[in-house]
């Protein structure tokens, strides 16, 4: 059940608004009420409540009427219909114009706080699912791929503190080394789905908005904050509620906005801006940077006690470039992701000679650089084996220019071989590579375009 959900209660029977005011009051709810339809939809818009209790038949205006009003006027919340006649049509007029639900007086008490709790149970997953769509492009997490010690050492670190329940995580390491991916892998462990078979995992970049619309998506606000706030807004400590919250690049966070953060996470509770009310919350809280956080809070930049929060469960997602026998297998998966897309026709593989020169490269862009750089080649090239001549040149450097050209000698048969043969093979190679684009043929084999066109005509390759 939400934590004090606003509750309306329009009836001109003040007995019912009485009764029903205590009751929902002893479970909890915040409740107002009106036994007048005077300037009711002005009302129920300025406060925002999540459910009204709405009487049909009134002695000033029509329960109905009232509610095609809200509806047209575009206020959100949700209506039960409330009345002494129980016809069907009555009742089809309501739930057309959107009625949540309707009742039948007299009603039983325990019906209403029934349906209430459906109604607002299923509010709260409707904007869990709302925000997860537009944060997540889907709910299956992509598998992490590694047998290095490095990665099953980071592993095995995660998983003990799933045991231990932790709350919070720290993950740091450089750009492009996958610390998302971990976070998602310390939330599956973390946060196993609750009964429902839900458990939001919901993330946010602090780099990205400024610190008063950061405030507001992380806390939530009340209707009139500041001058947007048109409406009450649960914040994403809210949303994951059960759940886990990624901050990314928490290391750009401003001074201010750490503070409340701090607050949040040592008290387990949140207040929304321009409110007053304290919110609990159950979720996890994984924070990752690329920042080092220890110089940031020697410059001042960081606060030293959400720090020291944070970096009681801290672990280092080590770059590339200390994980080199994951390389080959990292490729290998991208080859087949980026070969099974549209307009490839066949899966790609890495020659020995290829995996050694990407194994020997530095990786400053970490994994997120070696899978852009697949993903090129598999549209760039044709062959269906990636050899060293396929990659670029920025990544051969010195030992990789002699693994090219170890890998472009050519090794003569004991049996000979014509050169007239070797050359027409080469030439007819170059035209394949190049899709019969005589002129990057000729660029290929650093030829001229006539000669290369003399060449094509003498061995008969015109209709290769």
């Amino acid at each position: 059940m939400t934590d004090k959900a606003r509750i309306f209660l329009v009836d001109d029977d003040e007995l019912i608004v009485s009764m029903l005011s205590r009751v929902l009051k002893k479970s909890g709810y915040d409740v107002r009420t009106a036994t007048s339809t005077e300037a009711i939809v002005s009302k129920i818009r300025s406060w925002s409540p999540a459910v009204v209790f709405l009487d049909i038949r009134l002695p000033e205006k029509n329960g109905v009427d009232i509610l095609r009003e809200l509806s047209e006027e575009g206020v959100r919340t949700q209506v039960v219909m409330l009345t002494a006649d129980d016809t069907a049509e009555t009742a089809v007029t309501a739930m057309k114009l959107g009625a949540a639900d309707y009742l039948t007086k007299p009603f039983n008490v325990e019906k209403i706080k029934l349906v209430l709790r459906n109604i607002l149970e299923k509010e709260d997953l409707r904007e869990e699912v709302t925000y997860l769509r537009k944060v997540s492009s889907g709910l299956l997490d992509p598998a992490i791929i590694g047998e290095s010690k490095s990665v099953h050492d980071l592993k095995s670190q995660i998983e003990k503190m799933a045991r231990a329940s932790v709350s919070t995580l720290l993950i740091t390491g450089e750009s492009g080394t996958g610390k998302e991916l971990f976070a998602r892998y310390a939330h599956r462990l973390m946060r196993a789905p609750s009964d429902s078979g839900f458990s939001p995992f919901i993330q946010i970049n602090c780099a990205s908005l400024p610190e008063t619309l950061l405030e507001s998506e992380l806390f939530g606000h009340e209707k009139g904050a500041f001058t947007d706030a048109k409406a009450n807004k649960k914040g994403l400590f809210e949303l994951a509620q059960r759940g886990s919250l990624l901050l990314d690049e928490i290391g750009d966070m401003q001074l201010n906005l750490q503070a409340k953060l701090l607050r949040a996470l040592e008290e387990r509770t949140v207040r929304h801006v321009g409110g007053s009310e304290e919110i609990p919350v159950d979720i996890t809280v994984i924070a990752t940077t690329n920042k080092n956080l220890a110089g940031a809070v020697e410059s001042g930049e960081f606060r030293s006690d959400l720090f020291f929060r944070l970096n009681a469960f801290h672990v280092q997602v080590p770059p590339l470039r200390d994980r080199r026998e994951d390389i080959p297998l990292l490729a290998k998966s991208f080859l087949a992701s980026f070969s099974a897309g549209p307009g490839n026709k066949s899966a790609k593989c890495l020659s020995p000679e290829a995996e050694e020169l990407l194994k020997a490269y530095h990786w400053p862009g970490n994994i997120r650089e070696l899978r852009n750089l697949i993903e090129r080649i598999v549209v760039l090239e044709s062959a269906s084996e990636i050899r060293p001549e396929h990659l670029p040149e920025w990544l051969l450097g010195p030992s990789g220019a002699v693994h090219l050209d170890h890998a472009r000698q050519f090794i003569l048969p004991e049996s000979g071989i014509s050169l007239e043969t070797l050359e027409k093979d080469l030439i007819r190679q170059a035209l394949e590579r190049s899709h019969k684009n005589k002129t990057q043929a000729a660029k290929l084999l650093n030829i001229s375009y006539d000669t290369l066109r003399y060449q094509v005509k003498k061995f008969g390759l015109d209709s290769t």
